[in-house]
C-alpha cells in the first residue's frame, strides 16, 4: 500500500529516504539541509530529532542506516576526522556490497576529501560528490540543494505501457 500511495495522491515521483551522517562541528549546515529536505517531503533520519532518549546509540544508528535508502554524507574536514562518521560510512559500504546498489550519497563542504590520506574518505573520490562549498551563498546553496533533491527523486515507472 505504501508503494502505491504516491499514485493515489497523484504524485509524479517518489523520493529516497536518507540517514544524514555528519560531524556535529557542521551542525549549522546539517540543520539547514535537514530542514530543507523535510520541507521537500524527503524523509530523513537525523540524530538530534530521531535518536530516542535512552537508546543504545550504536545499535540505533546501525539500524537507521540499514532502514533508509541512502546515507547522505556531509563530507568536511570535521567529518573526515570523526570516528563516528567513519563507522557510519563503513556500514553504508557494507550495505552497498550486500545489496549491489548505491547507498552512499556524499556532499562536501570543503576540499579536504580531495586531499585526505584517510583511506575510507579517499575512496569517496571515485564518486561524484555534491558540492556545497559555497553553502552560505543563497543562490549557490539553492543550486546544490536542487541537485540533491533531483538525485534523491525516484522516477515513477511508466504505467501506460508506452515506450520511452
Amino acid at each position: 500500500m505504501i508503494n502505491y500511495l504516491p499514485s493515489l495522491l497523484n504524485q509524479a515521483f517518489q523520493v529516497y529516504s536518507c540517514f544524514i551522517s555528519y560531524s556535529t562541528k557542521d551542525q549549522e549546515f546539517a540543520d539547514r539541509l535537514h530542514a530543507d529536505l523535510q520541507n521537500k517531503g524527503i524523509r530523513c533520519w537525523f540524530a538530534p530529532h530521531d535518536l530516542a532518549i535512552g537508546a543504545k546509540i550504536l545499535d540505533a544508528i546501525d539500524e537507521a542506516i540499514r532502514y533508509h535508502d541512502k546515507l547522505l554524507l556531509i563530507v568536511s574536514e570535521h567529518s573526515i576526522a570523526s570516528g563516528w562518521v567513519e563507522d557510519e560510512v563503513t556500514t553504508a559500504f557494507e550495505e552497498e556490497r550486500k545489496h549491489g546498489q548505491t547507498v552512499l550519497f556524499p556532499v562536501r563542504l570543503d576540499y579536504t576529501v580531495m586531499e585526505t590520506k584517510e583511506a575510507w574518505a579517499a575512496k569517496l573520490r571515485a564518486r561524484d560528490i555534491g558540492d556545497f562549498r559555497k553553502w552560505k551563498d543563497h543562490d549557490a546553496y539553492k543550486r546544490s540543494f536542487e541537485r540533491v533533491v533531483g538525485d534523491l527523486t525516484i522516477p515513477r515507472p511508466d504505467t501506460t505501457g508506452a515506450e520511452p
